[in-house]
């Protein structure tokens, strides 16, 4: 009798063991099953699988929701395309009562979302604006809806300054004949286009350009012709090219050393990464949430930069007819305004 609460003791604790093994037992097998390494591949698989199915649906939803504000833009905006908007407009008015609904709705969506197709400075607008690039052809490829959309503006003159002749496959009297022609494709005089013929400044990536060269012939355009704004590449040069960057840094020391007139501002075209660049119009979104000044075309006004670029008929090599259809600079500009210390900071990181 007095070694009965021990057998008792000695049961219960068989017990305890026997239900924690009942349960702990699937446990490990499952662990066990886990740590093989079919196990390990299948599950990073089912993982990937709906990793990559989340992806897709969100670019889904992204590319759906770009493409419907994209349309919805351009259907609340006016500026666009100015004059053929404005007809649209007398048009319209002769019959007011049908309208009215539907103007009421346009202008209140306009007001609500702020959509806008052109949103430039008001220098850039009304004034003379010079725009710098490095070789024939730049103007098609990476500034062609700032040059629509300037082009289109009552009280707008729009020079063109080009640095080299495109001589870099010994080709500079065509390149020449096809940057006039691409010009006055986009709006813009022949009397309005300034091309350089130096020998200092070769179109070859290899060579470096002086700066102060670059500079010189900038600043002598700018009061030539009275110029209030000037647009021209980033630091990045959109593409790398050294000609391209090369351009930039000569504006820039203009404006470090204060040497551009007062009434002279500097923009820049924003230089983006590989996988926004190829998107077509559906940047649109990442550029109106990123951008302060932008100028974006419809598939219409965008045929006639692609109708442009096609003028530089030496260049159109395979890649480039992918380009006047994917890139996004085919359909959309996105600039900046540079200020002092905005050129402070960048050249201290060209230094570094």
């Amino acid at each position: 009798m007095k070694l009965n609460w021990l057998s008792e003791y000695l049961a219960n604790i068989i017990n305890v063991s026997r239900i924690y093994d009942a349960i702990a037992r699937p446990f490990a097998e499952v662990r066990l099953e886990l740590l093989t390494p079919q196990a390990i591949y299948c599950r990073i698989k089912s993982t990937s699988a709906e990793a990559l199915e989340h992806i897709l649906i969100a670019c889904a939803v992204y590319f759906l929701v770009c493409l419907g504000l994209y349309k919805l833009t351009f259907w609340l905006s006016v500026t666009g395309a100015p004059v053929a908007r404005k007809k649209q407009q007398q048009q319209q008015r002769h019959n007011v009562n049908a309208n009215d609904d539907k103007n009421g709705l346009r202008n209140t969506l306009q007001k609500s979302l702020r959509l806008r197709s052109v949103h430039l400075p008001k220098a850039a607008l009304m004034g003379r604006v010079l725009l710098v690039i490095a070789h024939p052809d730049d103007e098609c490829m990476f500034f062609g809806p700032l040059i629509y959309s300037l082009t289109q503006r009552d009280g707008c003159q729009v020079y063109v300054l080009c640095l080299s002749n495109g001589n870099y496959e010994q080709k500079a009297q065509s390149r020449r004949e096809e940057l006039f022609r691409a010009c006055k494709r986009l709006g813009i005089a022949e009397s309005n286009v300034i091309l350089v013929n130096a020998t200092y400044l070769p179109d070859d990536p290899n060579v470096e350009w002086r700066p102060d060269a670059v500079a010189s012939l900038i600043l002598h355009t700018v009061e030539s012709l009275d110029i209030e704004a000037i647009f021209t590449f980033d630091r990045d040069g959109v593409s790398s090219h050294p000609n391209h960057c090369a351009v930039y840094y000569a504006a820039a020391s203009l404006c470090l050393a204060n040497l551009l007139p007062k009434a002279c501002k500097f923009y820049t075209l924003d230089s983006i990464n590989l996988v926004r660049k190829y998107l077509s119009v559906f940047d649109f979104l990442c550029t109106c949430f990123m951008s302060t000044h932008w100028c974006i075309l419809n598939w219409k006004e965008a045929s006639v930069v692609r109708g442009a670029m096609m003028e530089h008929r030496s260049q159109m090599k395979w890649f480039r007819w992918l380009y006047i259809y994917t890139s996004r600079y085919m359909y959309i500009n996105s600039m900046r305004e540079i200020n002092l210390s905005d050129v402070e900071l960048e050249m201290q990181i060209h230094d570094n």
